[in-house]
């Protein structure tokens, strides 16, 4: 991916490619307490907003996206845009004592 490129635009790029769910991921989407599907990820990549933008994040440009999933539950998905495909890191229900009402702003400690 290009520097300086809207990373908004390089996450649905690559989605639309191919998406890879990191097992750590997997792992958080598959808990008996979230049941997150690849449905409700890919639309939070393809019609949610970007909350937090990581540049200088080790694996890569990455981003924190907020949207709606099933039963319009709130859902955070970490996600690094590739050249061929869209890295999911992890995807998971913001906990309400870490995030403002509206999920958009970390709590201060």
């Amino acid at each position: 991916m290009q520097d300086g490129s809207d990373i908004l635009t390089q996450a649905r790029q690559a989605a639309k490619r191919r998406i890879l769910l990191l097992p750590h991921a997997v792992r958080q989407m598959s808990s008996a307490d979230r049941m997150i599907s690849t449905r409700e990820v890919r639309g939070i990549v393809d019609h949610g907003e970007i909350i937090e933008d990581y540049p200088e994040d080790p694996r890569g440009h990455s981003c924190l996206m907020l949207g709606r999933g099933q039963d319009q539950r709130p859902l955070h998905v970490v996600c690094a845009p590739k050249d061929d495909f869209l890295v999911v890191v992890t995807a998971y229900l913001p906990d309400r004592e870490q995030w403002s009402e509206d999920f958009r702003t970390r709590c201060k400690p």
